[in-house]
């Protein structure tokens, strides 16, 4: 468990799950819960023995965003580098899922954006309300929603702050996995489980080459996905993979 109870940590063998726990709050985030989520994050690109990790909230909601009251207060729950709930502005090197049980508004669907995959139960529910509340979801909901899902209805979706149901979010491709109330966390273990099951360093470059090669030129793009390509290709790992495929073995993977 982590030490600052506003996020619980607990490993599922190779998947560390992080729960935002401030349920009276709606799991709203403040700088504690921010803080307390990057030092996670930290964790996870830098255990070994971690191939992914799950971002989750506790009492039925993933996160309703940024906490209000500590606003007013005159607290701020951005990092420097890392911006809201330490991960929108930087992400972390692994697979990142977001479990959605209930809302996911405003910065909690910011944060769910920043995730790489997305696995929310039948009755959640994502917004950006920021324009009815005179606020602009600056923590990477408009400039990362309109690449998940057709600009358009993106657009729409943040010109209106209307809800988005999970079933809609489903239709435009936003959801990866949809599954009864109360399931989303062992479903997102389960696709973890299924990711980190690969070999660890392939896992890293596919995402880092899926990521990034959004913004190379086409003239470049094999040029540039190439060394992170090789890194696999000539790692220890991939003879491994073709040993274990030929003598119709599971792997063991080194990681190196």
């Amino acid at each position: 468990m982590s030490e600052d109870k506003t996020v619980e940590l607990e490993r599922r063998g190779s998947v560390l799950v992080m729960a935002i726990n401030r349920p009276d709050r709606r799991n709203a985030v403040n700088r504690a819960v921010s803080l307390a989520m990057a030092d996670a994050l930290d964790l996870l690109d830098s255990d070994e023995g971690l191939r992914a990790g799950i971002i989750t909230g506790r009492g039925g909601n993933f996160c309703s965003g940024m906490d209000l009251k500590a606003f007013i207060d005159g607290e701020r729950p951005e990092l420097e580098g890392r911006g809201f709930a330490g991960v929108c502005e930087a992400p972390p090197a692994k697979p990142l899922i977001a479990a959605v049980e209930g809302y996911a508004l405003a910065g909690g669907f910011e944060l769910a954006l920043a995730c790489d995959m997305i696995v929310a139960a039948e009755d959640a529910t994502f917004g950006l309300p920021e324009a009815a509340r005179g606020l602009v979801a600056g923590s990477g909901g408009l400039l990362r929603l309109g690449r998940r899902i057709p600009p358009g209805i993106a657009l729409e979706y943040a010109l209106t702050a209307a809800p988005i149901p999970a079933s809609e979010a489903r239709q435009w491709g936003l959801i990866n996995r949809l599954v009864s109330p109360g399931q989303a966390l062992e479903a997102a273990l389960q696709l973890a489980g299924e990711i980190s099951a690969n070999a660890p360093l392939s896992v890293l470059m596919t995402k880092r080459i899926m990521r990034e090669s959004r913004l190379w030129p086409d003239e470049r793009m094999f040029d540039l996905q190439r060394p992170l390509s090789e890194s696999a290709i000539n790692s220890d790992d991939a003879r491994e993979g073709a040993r274990a495929f030929a003598e119709k073995r599971a792997p063991i993977w080194s990681g190196k």
